[in-house]
């Protein structure tokens, strides 16, 4: 994913700084648990739905809030982990769909699962079909079956991994430095699909925090 390396949020104000406790790892990692817990039941218990897209809405266009800076430092397998890198994917994709769709559709192609199918998006996808898929699995969190938004993303991830692979090789003997990041692309998609199948399977055990 291009530019993942940094984080797509502004930085904490001093007055958020002083009122978290900057050098407080431990008060920190609390309110990121706080903040994300807070979230997802103040927008699952909107039975109309506005808060979750509002929400959707908001993140694509601006990216996450400031508060969300706390997420990032969150083990991955925990709430706010998970809900960091469904935002990461989201602002990804968002920020370069003709790339998401191209390593999307390499990948629907080359790997021999039901990955593809399980995330859900049309065949072939073009960037506007993955734009809307990734938003819809985002939407799922908060209001559907939270697992199953995690699990759909975890596909999600493994199908585009599978697709940066490939087209790594492609690369690797005209592009050498296109190879290699689209090679840590991969890596890093694959992580976050391991890490998000993982927390799907502790919130089915009622053990995500």
């Amino acid at each position: 994913m291009p530019e993942q390396h940094r984080r797509p949020v502004r930085r904490p104000s001093s007055a958020f700084d002083n009122i978290v406790g900057a050098h407080d790892p431990a008060e920190e990692t609390r309110i990121a648990h706080a903040t994300a817990s807070a979230l997802l039941t103040r927008v699952r218990a909107d039975e109309s739905g506005v808060s979750a897209e509002r929400l959707v809405a908001f993140t694509a266009e601006h990216g996450i809030d400031e508060i969300a800076e706390l997420w990032s430092t969150a083990p991955s397998r925990t709430l706010p982990g998970a809900l960091w890198r469904l935002y990461l994917v989201q602002l990804a994709i968002h920020s370069d769909p003709q790339t998401a769709a191209l390593l999307y559709e390499r990948g629907r192609v080359e790997l021999a699962s039901a990955d593809a199918l399980i995330a859900g998006a049309p065949v072939p996808a073009d960037p506007d079909e993955i734009v809307v898929l990734i938003d819809t699995i985002l939407r799922g969190a908060f209001r559907g079956d939270f697992a199953v938004a995690l699990d759909r993303a975890a596909a999600f991830c493994r199908v585009q991994s599978s697709g940066a692979t490939h087209t790594a090789d492609d690369y690797e003997a005209t592009e050498p430095e296109r190879a290699s990041e689209l090679t840590t692309r991969a890596l890093r998609l694959s992580s976050y699909a391991q890490d998000l199948s993982a927390s799907a399977v502790l919130w089915r055990a009622d053990a995500l925090s």
